[in-house]
Protein backbone atom coordinates (compact mmCIF):
# COMPACT_ATOMS: atom_id res chain seq x y z
CA UNK A 1 0.00 0.00 0.00
CA UNK A 2 1.51 3.24 -1.09
CA UNK A 3 -0.11 6.91 -1.69
CA UNK A 4 1.74 10.11 -3.17
CA UNK A 5 1.54 13.57 -2.24
CA UNK A 6 0.95 16.43 -3.51
CA UNK A 7 3.91 16.81 -5.30
CA UNK A 8 4.24 13.16 -6.40
CA UNK A 9 6.56 11.53 -3.47
CA UNK A 10 5.84 7.90 -2.74
CA UNK A 11 4.62 7.82 0.80
CA UNK A 12 4.83 3.75 1.28
CA UNK A 13 2.19 2.55 3.73
CA UNK A 14 -0.12 5.15 3.64
CA UNK A 15 -3.67 4.92 2.79
CA UNK A 16 -5.63 8.10 1.77
CA UNK A 17 -6.68 9.10 5.16
CA UNK A 18 -3.04 8.87 6.58
CA UNK A 19 -1.94 10.60 3.29
CA UNK A 20 -4.42 13.37 4.11
CA UNK A 21 -2.77 13.56 7.90
CA UNK A 22 0.93 13.59 6.61
CA UNK A 23 -0.13 17.00 4.41
CA UNK A 24 -1.59 18.82 7.48
CA UNK A 25 0.78 17.95 9.70
CA UNK A 26 3.58 19.15 6.90
CA UNK A 27 1.68 22.47 6.61
CA UNK A 28 1.22 22.75 10.26
CA UNK A 29 4.96 21.94 10.75
CA UNK A 30 5.95 24.20 8.06
CA UNK A 31 3.52 27.45 9.91
CA UNK A 32 4.81 25.74 13.47
CA UNK A 33 0.66 26.25 14.06
CA UNK A 34 -1.53 23.47 15.67
CA UNK A 35 -0.47 20.02 17.28
CA UNK A 36 1.63 18.05 14.41
CA UNK A 37 2.28 15.60 16.91
CA UNK A 38 -1.84 14.67 16.95
CA UNK A 39 -2.09 14.94 13.54
CA UNK A 40 0.59 12.45 12.38
CA UNK A 41 -0.32 10.49 15.59
CA UNK A 42 -3.61 10.37 13.93
CA UNK A 43 -1.95 9.29 10.60
CA UNK A 44 0.15 5.94 12.15
CA UNK A 45 -3.18 5.37 13.90
CA UNK A 46 -4.73 4.31 10.70
CA UNK A 47 -1.87 3.51 8.61
CA UNK A 48 0.32 1.58 11.34
CA UNK A 49 2.94 0.80 8.25
CA UNK A 50 3.09 4.12 7.14
CA UNK A 51 7.18 4.87 7.43
CA UNK A 52 7.47 8.67 6.96
CA UNK A 53 4.77 8.98 9.55
CA UNK A 54 7.00 7.29 11.95
CA UNK A 55 10.03 9.45 10.91
CA UNK A 56 7.94 12.42 11.03
CA UNK A 57 6.62 12.03 14.55
CA UNK A 58 10.55 10.93 15.58
CA UNK A 59 11.85 14.19 13.84
CA UNK A 60 9.41 16.63 16.03
CA UNK A 61 10.53 15.02 19.00
CA UNK A 62 14.66 14.86 18.39
CA UNK A 63 14.19 18.52 17.09
CA UNK A 64 13.03 19.30 20.51
CA UNK A 65 16.16 19.30 22.33
CA UNK A 66 14.88 18.01 25.21
CA UNK A 67 16.23 14.74 26.61
CA UNK A 68 12.84 13.14 27.93
CA UNK A 69 11.82 12.84 24.30
CA UNK A 70 15.05 10.92 22.95
CA UNK A 71 12.73 7.45 24.04
CA UNK A 72 10.44 8.54 21.58
CA UNK A 73 12.71 9.30 19.04
CA UNK A 74 14.24 6.14 19.43
CA UNK A 75 11.28 4.09 19.41
CA UNK A 76 10.25 5.98 16.09
CA UNK A 77 13.13 5.02 14.50
CA UNK A 78 12.66 1.19 15.06
CA UNK A 79 9.20 1.46 14.06
CA UNK A 80 10.46 3.14 10.82
CA UNK A 81 13.16 0.96 10.06
CA UNK A 82 10.90 -2.06 10.36
CA UNK A 83 8.87 -1.28 7.25
CA UNK A 84 8.82 -1.65 3.24
CA UNK A 85 10.53 1.91 2.61
CA UNK A 86 11.86 3.58 -0.89
CA UNK A 87 15.51 4.50 -1.22
CA UNK A 88 14.37 8.35 -0.18
CA UNK A 89 12.59 7.23 2.84
CA UNK A 90 15.34 5.00 3.83
CA UNK A 91 17.55 8.25 3.66
CA UNK A 92 15.10 9.60 6.53
CA UNK A 93 14.85 6.97 8.47
CA UNK A 94 19.10 6.56 8.63
CA UNK A 95 19.12 10.16 9.46
CA UNK A 96 16.41 9.56 12.39
CA UNK A 97 18.43 6.75 13.57
CA UNK A 98 21.73 9.40 13.81
CA UNK A 99 19.13 12.17 15.78
CA UNK A 100 18.63 9.48 17.94
CA UNK A 101 21.74 8.48 18.69
CA UNK A 102 22.79 12.78 18.96
CA UNK A 103 24.99 12.61 15.94
CA UNK A 104 23.43 15.79 14.77
CA UNK A 105 26.44 16.76 12.06
CA UNK A 106 25.80 13.02 10.75
CA UNK A 107 22.09 13.43 10.41
CA UNK A 108 22.34 16.69 8.61
CA UNK A 109 24.40 15.16 6.10
CA UNK A 110 22.37 12.52 5.22
CA UNK A 111 19.58 14.43 4.32
CA UNK A 112 21.56 16.76 2.62
CA UNK A 113 22.03 13.45 0.34
CA UNK A 114 18.30 13.21 0.63
CA UNK A 115 17.58 16.79 -0.69
CA UNK A 116 20.25 16.45 -3.87
CA UNK A 117 18.18 13.51 -4.77
CA UNK A 118 14.80 14.97 -4.26
CA UNK A 119 14.96 18.67 -4.02
CA UNK A 120 10.87 18.88 -3.55
CA UNK A 121 11.36 16.71 -0.27
CA UNK A 122 9.45 19.35 2.06
CA UNK A 123 9.95 17.15 5.12
CA UNK A 124 13.79 16.45 4.03
CA UNK A 125 14.90 20.04 3.90
CA UNK A 126 12.47 21.41 6.83
CA UNK A 127 14.16 18.71 8.94
CA UNK A 128 17.59 19.11 7.52
CA UNK A 129 17.19 23.30 7.89
CA UNK A 130 16.57 22.90 11.51
CA UNK A 131 19.75 20.77 12.06
CA UNK A 132 21.79 23.36 10.35
CA UNK A 133 20.63 25.82 13.22
CA UNK A 134 20.93 23.20 15.83
CA UNK A 135 24.79 22.63 15.18
CA UNK A 136 25.24 26.80 14.32
CA UNK A 137 25.85 25.67 10.22
CA UNK A 138 24.79 29.30 8.81
CA UNK A 139 26.60 28.46 5.30
CA UNK A 140 23.95 25.03 4.90
CA UNK A 141 21.25 27.13 6.24
CA UNK A 142 21.37 28.82 3.13
CA UNK A 143 22.90 26.77 0.53
CA UNK A 144 20.83 23.64 1.85
CA UNK A 145 17.64 25.74 0.42
CA UNK A 146 19.50 27.20 -2.21
CA UNK A 147 20.36 23.98 -4.28
CA UNK A 148 16.64 23.13 -3.87
CA UNK A 149 14.93 26.15 -4.98
CA UNK A 150 15.19 25.37 -8.98
CA UNK A 151 12.53 22.50 -7.78
CA UNK A 152 10.06 24.96 -6.57
CA UNK A 153 7.66 27.45 -7.92
CA UNK A 154 4.76 29.64 -6.94
CA UNK A 155 1.86 27.28 -6.45
CA UNK A 156 3.44 24.34 -5.26
CA UNK A 157 2.18 23.12 -1.96
CA UNK A 158 4.74 24.50 0.82
CA UNK A 159 6.53 26.97 -1.40
CA UNK A 160 5.81 29.17 1.17
CA UNK A 161 8.60 27.42 3.60
CA UNK A 162 10.81 27.26 0.96
CA UNK A 163 10.91 30.92 0.89
CA UNK A 164 11.03 30.89 4.40
CA UNK A 165 13.97 28.78 4.73
CA UNK A 166 16.22 30.37 2.21
CA UNK A 167 15.04 33.91 3.58
CA UNK A 168 16.81 32.78 7.05
CA UNK A 169 19.53 31.18 5.33
CA UNK A 170 20.29 34.22 3.33
CA UNK A 171 19.94 36.41 7.07
CA UNK A 172 22.50 33.98 8.95
CA UNK A 173 25.09 34.54 6.23
CA UNK A 174 24.23 38.56 6.39
CA UNK A 175 22.34 38.67 3.32
CA UNK A 176 19.88 41.22 4.67
CA UNK A 177 18.23 42.27 1.34
CA UNK A 178 17.07 38.99 -0.26
CA UNK A 179 16.54 37.74 3.57
CA UNK A 180 14.00 40.50 3.68
CA UNK A 181 12.55 40.08 0.33
CA UNK A 182 12.15 36.40 0.54
CA UNK A 183 9.96 36.13 3.76
CA UNK A 184 8.26 39.28 2.79
CA UNK A 185 7.41 36.87 -0.03
CA UNK A 186 6.48 33.74 2.25
CA UNK A 187 4.33 36.25 4.60
CA UNK A 188 2.43 37.63 1.62
CA UNK A 189 2.00 33.74 0.27
CA UNK A 190 1.03 32.38 3.76
CA UNK A 191 0.28 35.08 6.31
CA UNK A 192 0.62 32.20 9.39
CA UNK A 193 4.24 30.87 8.35
CA UNK A 194 6.00 31.92 11.90
CA UNK A 195 9.56 30.89 10.76
CA UNK A 196 9.15 33.43 7.28
CA UNK A 197 7.60 36.36 10.67
CA UNK A 198 10.47 35.42 11.93
CA UNK A 199 13.32 35.63 9.37
CA UNK A 200 12.15 39.09 8.60
CA UNK A 201 12.11 39.45 12.48
CA UNK A 202 16.22 38.75 12.39
CA UNK A 203 17.27 40.96 9.44
CA UNK A 204 15.77 43.88 11.55
CA UNK A 205 17.64 42.77 14.19
CA UNK A 206 20.93 42.73 12.50
CA UNK A 207 20.25 45.38 10.98
CA UNK A 208 19.07 47.55 13.96
CA UNK A 209 16.16 48.47 12.99
CA UNK A 210 14.29 48.32 16.21
CA UNK A 211 10.79 50.49 15.36
CA UNK A 212 10.82 48.76 11.94
CA UNK A 213 10.93 45.45 14.13
CA UNK A 214 8.31 46.73 16.46
CA UNK A 215 5.84 47.87 13.87
CA UNK A 216 6.85 44.55 11.67
CA UNK A 217 5.99 41.93 14.61
CA UNK A 218 2.90 44.20 15.80
CA UNK A 219 1.13 44.96 12.17
CA UNK A 220 0.14 40.70 12.06
CA UNK A 221 0.27 39.55 15.79
CA UNK A 222 -2.90 37.26 15.06
CA UNK A 223 -1.30 35.52 12.43
CA UNK A 224 1.85 34.29 13.79
CA UNK A 225 1.23 34.05 17.16
CA UNK A 226 -2.08 32.00 17.12
CA UNK A 227 -1.94 28.72 17.93
CA UNK A 228 1.49 29.22 17.29
CA UNK A 229 4.20 27.13 18.80
CA UNK A 230 6.89 29.65 17.86
CA UNK A 231 5.04 32.28 19.34
CA UNK A 232 6.83 32.60 22.34
CA UNK A 233 10.03 33.16 20.48
CA UNK A 234 8.51 35.54 17.90
CA UNK A 235 7.38 37.31 21.15
CA UNK A 236 11.13 37.07 22.55
CA UNK A 237 12.25 38.80 19.20
CA UNK A 238 9.77 41.92 19.68
CA UNK A 239 11.43 41.75 23.34
CA UNK A 240 14.73 42.22 21.92
CA UNK A 241 13.36 45.60 19.83
CA UNK A 242 12.22 47.14 23.16
CA UNK A 243 15.24 46.32 24.91
CA UNK A 244 17.72 47.58 22.43
CA UNK A 245 15.77 50.89 22.57
CA UNK A 246 16.51 50.47 26.90
CA UNK A 247 12.47 50.14 26.87
CA UNK A 248 12.66 47.53 29.62
CA UNK A 249 9.34 47.76 30.88
CA UNK A 250 8.19 47.05 27.77
CA UNK A 251 9.83 43.95 27.81
CA UNK A 252 9.10 42.86 31.35
CA UNK A 253 5.70 42.98 30.44
CA UNK A 254 6.19 40.77 26.76
CA UNK A 255 7.90 38.44 29.56
CA UNK A 256 4.93 38.39 32.00
CA UNK A 257 2.32 37.54 29.68
CA UNK A 258 3.11 35.75 26.30
CA UNK A 259 6.96 34.96 26.87
CA UNK A 260 6.85 33.20 30.41
CA UNK A 261 3.30 33.86 31.76
CA UNK A 262 2.51 30.23 31.62
CA UNK A 263 5.62 29.02 33.13
CA UNK A 264 6.12 26.78 30.47
CA UNK A 265 8.76 23.64 30.74
CA UNK A 266 9.65 23.47 27.40
CA UNK A 267 13.57 23.73 26.69
CA UNK A 268 12.77 25.94 23.85
CA UNK A 269 10.48 28.51 25.58
CA UNK A 270 12.67 28.07 28.72
CA UNK A 271 15.43 29.12 26.91
CA UNK A 272 13.79 32.15 25.49
CA UNK A 273 12.67 33.01 28.43
CA UNK A 274 16.29 32.89 30.69
CA UNK A 275 17.70 35.08 27.40
CA UNK A 276 15.73 37.96 27.87
CA UNK A 277 15.66 37.64 31.63
CA UNK A 278 20.02 37.59 31.50
CA UNK A 279 19.96 40.76 29.17
CA UNK A 280 17.88 42.53 31.35
CA UNK A 281 19.68 41.46 34.23
CA UNK A 282 23.15 42.49 32.44
CA UNK A 283 22.06 46.18 32.22
CA UNK A 284 21.00 46.47 35.77
CA UNK A 285 17.49 45.54 35.44
CA UNK A 286 15.49 44.37 39.01
CA UNK A 287 13.42 41.38 37.27
CA UNK A 288 12.16 40.67 40.84
CA UNK A 289 11.43 37.05 41.59
CA UNK A 290 11.15 36.66 37.62
CA UNK A 291 13.68 34.01 38.13
CA UNK A 292 12.42 31.53 40.79
CA UNK A 293 9.46 29.91 38.85
CA UNK A 294 12.00 29.59 35.35
CA UNK A 295 14.63 28.08 37.80
CA UNK A 296 12.97 25.74 38.98
CA UNK A 297 11.45 24.55 35.94
CA UNK A 298 14.63 24.41 34.51
CA UNK A 299 16.14 22.50 37.98
CA UNK A 300 14.94 18.66 36.80
CA UNK A 301 17.14 19.14 33.58
CA UNK A 302 20.02 20.47 35.02
CA UNK A 303 21.48 16.63 35.45
CA UNK A 304 20.62 15.74 31.05
CA UNK A 305 23.58 16.84 29.66
CA UNK A 306 21.62 16.93 26.27
CA UNK A 307 22.31 20.10 24.37
CA UNK A 308 24.97 22.66 25.67
CA UNK A 309 23.14 25.57 24.09
CA UNK A 310 20.43 25.12 26.51
CA UNK A 311 22.59 24.07 29.72
CA UNK A 312 24.28 27.72 29.10
CA UNK A 313 20.76 29.42 29.20
CA UNK A 314 19.50 26.80 32.33
CA UNK A 315 23.00 28.10 33.86
CA UNK A 316 21.43 31.78 33.88
CA UNK A 317 18.67 30.98 35.16
CA UNK A 318 20.10 29.06 38.48
CA UNK A 319 22.40 32.20 38.87
CA UNK A 320 19.69 34.53 38.87
CA UNK A 321 17.91 32.27 41.23
CA UNK A 322 20.75 31.08 43.37
CA UNK A 323 19.76 27.81 42.89
CA UNK A 324 24.12 26.81 44.03
CA UNK A 325 23.20 23.21 43.83
CA UNK A 326 21.25 22.76 40.31
CA UNK A 327 24.13 24.78 38.51
CA UNK A 328 26.91 22.19 40.33
CA UNK A 329 24.97 19.46 38.77
CA UNK A 330 24.83 20.86 35.48
CA UNK A 331 28.72 21.70 35.56
CA UNK A 332 28.78 17.87 36.57
CA UNK A 333 26.42 17.14 33.99
CA UNK A 334 28.71 18.75 31.18
CA UNK A 335 31.60 17.01 32.21
CA UNK A 336 30.01 13.79 31.80
CA UNK A 337 28.62 14.93 28.62
CA UNK A 338 31.81 15.76 27.05
CA UNK A 339 33.30 12.07 27.58
CA UNK A 340 30.61 11.01 25.37
CA UNK A 341 30.15 10.10 22.07
CA UNK A 342 27.65 12.51 20.33
CA UNK A 343 27.79 15.84 18.55
CA UNK A 344 26.74 17.51 21.87
CA UNK A 345 30.13 16.16 23.05
CA UNK A 346 32.23 18.65 21.28
CA UNK A 347 29.22 21.50 21.52
CA UNK A 348 29.77 21.21 25.46
CA UNK A 349 33.46 20.78 25.46
CA UNK A 350 33.85 23.42 22.67
CA UNK A 351 31.82 26.59 23.79
CA UNK A 352 29.30 25.49 26.06
CA UNK A 353 31.01 24.30 29.34
CA UNK A 354 32.98 27.57 29.32
CA UNK A 355 29.99 29.49 28.55
CA UNK A 356 28.58 28.36 31.44
CA UNK A 357 31.72 28.66 33.97
CA UNK A 358 31.77 32.05 32.91
CA UNK A 359 27.80 32.97 33.46
CA UNK A 360 28.54 31.15 37.18
CA UNK A 361 31.53 33.44 37.19
CA UNK A 362 29.18 36.22 36.35
CA UNK A 363 27.62 35.49 39.03
CA UNK A 364 29.53 35.07 41.10
CA UNK A 365 30.93 38.29 41.16
CA UNK A 366 34.10 36.89 39.75
CA UNK A 367 34.52 39.42 36.38
CA UNK A 368 37.71 38.87 35.43
CA UNK A 369 37.33 35.23 35.42
CA UNK A 370 34.33 35.77 33.02
CA UNK A 371 36.06 37.59 30.46
CA UNK A 372 39.24 34.92 30.26
CA UNK A 373 36.48 32.46 29.75
CA UNK A 374 34.24 34.09 26.89
CA UNK A 375 37.06 35.69 24.79
CA UNK A 376 38.49 32.20 23.33
CA UNK A 377 34.91 31.25 22.44
CA UNK A 378 33.87 34.57 20.61
CA UNK A 379 35.12 33.28 17.62
CA UNK A 380 34.12 29.31 17.48
CA UNK A 381 30.38 30.34 19.34
CA UNK A 382 28.86 29.09 16.22
CA UNK A 383 29.75 25.70 16.72
CA UNK A 384 27.43 24.98 19.51
CA UNK A 385 24.26 26.29 17.65
CA UNK A 386 21.75 28.87 17.94
CA UNK A 387 21.29 32.27 15.58
CA UNK A 388 23.54 35.22 15.19
CA UNK A 389 21.16 36.94 17.31
CA UNK A 390 21.34 34.55 19.66
CA UNK A 391 24.42 34.10 20.61
CA UNK A 392 24.85 37.74 20.93
CA UNK A 393 24.34 36.62 24.60
CA UNK A 394 28.21 36.13 24.64
CA UNK A 395 29.04 39.55 24.05
CA UNK A 396 26.39 41.51 26.00
CA UNK A 397 27.87 39.26 28.80
CA UNK A 398 31.63 39.76 27.73
CA UNK A 399 31.40 43.92 27.81
CA UNK A 400 29.72 43.88 30.96
CA UNK A 401 31.76 41.47 32.61
CA UNK A 402 34.93 44.20 31.39
CA UNK A 403 33.17 47.01 32.73
CA UNK A 404 32.03 45.59 36.03
CA UNK A 405 36.11 44.34 36.41
CA UNK A 406 37.13 47.62 35.70
CA UNK A 407 39.45 46.54 32.65
CA UNK A 408 38.99 50.19 30.84
CA UNK A 409 40.88 49.54 28.04
CA UNK A 410 39.05 46.36 27.37
CA UNK A 411 35.55 47.75 27.62
CA UNK A 412 36.30 50.26 25.44
CA UNK A 413 37.82 48.25 22.48
CA UNK A 414 34.63 46.19 22.74
CA UNK A 415 32.28 49.14 23.15
CA UNK A 416 33.92 50.73 19.81
CA UNK A 417 33.80 47.26 18.09
CA UNK A 418 30.56 46.85 19.02
CA UNK A 419 29.59 50.35 17.76
CA UNK A 420 31.27 50.07 14.42
CA UNK A 421 28.95 46.50 13.77
CA UNK A 422 26.00 47.87 14.80
CA UNK A 423 26.52 52.57 14.67
CA UNK A 424 22.54 52.88 15.12
CA UNK A 425 21.77 51.01 17.89
CA UNK A 426 20.98 53.02 21.07
CA UNK A 427 22.37 50.02 22.83
CA UNK A 428 26.26 50.90 21.02
CA UNK A 429 25.95 54.06 22.07
CA UNK A 430 24.90 53.50 25.43
CA UNK A 431 28.31 51.60 25.93
CA UNK A 432 30.17 53.97 24.35
CA UNK A 433 28.81 56.77 26.65
CA UNK A 434 29.91 53.96 29.71
CA UNK A 435 33.56 53.38 28.18
CA UNK A 436 34.29 57.28 27.82
CA UNK A 437 33.46 57.51 31.37
CA UNK A 438 35.08 54.65 32.65
CA UNK A 439 38.07 55.96 30.63
CA UNK A 440 37.38 59.99 32.64
CA UNK A 441 37.25 57.67 35.91
CA UNK A 442 40.51 55.66 35.37
CA UNK A 443 42.87 58.57 33.88
CA UNK A 444 41.29 60.78 36.87
CA UNK A 445 42.12 57.82 39.39
CA UNK A 446 45.71 57.93 37.92
CA UNK A 447 46.12 61.54 38.40
CA UNK A 448 45.38 61.50 41.94
CA UNK A 449 47.47 58.49 42.45
CA UNK A 450 51.28 60.35 41.04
Amino acid sequence: MAEKDSLGLTLSGADIAGAAHYAKALHELQCFIGDPVATIDAAIAGSPDFVMAHVFKGYLYGLSTDHEATPIVKACHEAAARLPATGRERGHVAALGFLAEGRWHEAGRVLEDVSIDEPRDALGLLAGHQIDFFTGNSRMLRDRIARAMPAWSEGMAGYHATLAMQAFGFEEMGDYARAEMLGRRAIESEPRDGWAQHAVAHVMEMQCRQRDGIAWMRHNTDDWAGDSFLQVHNWWHLALFHYELGETDEALALFDAPIYGKHSTLALNMLDASALLWRLHLRGVDVGDRWAALAANWAPKAKDGNYAFNDAHAMMAFVGAGLDESARLLLEAQRHAMAGSGDNAGFTRDVGHPLTLAIKAFGDGDYAETVALLRPIRSIAYRFGGSHAQRDVIDLTLIEAAFRAGDTALAGALSAERAAARPDSPLSQFFMRRATELAAKTAFAEYQSV
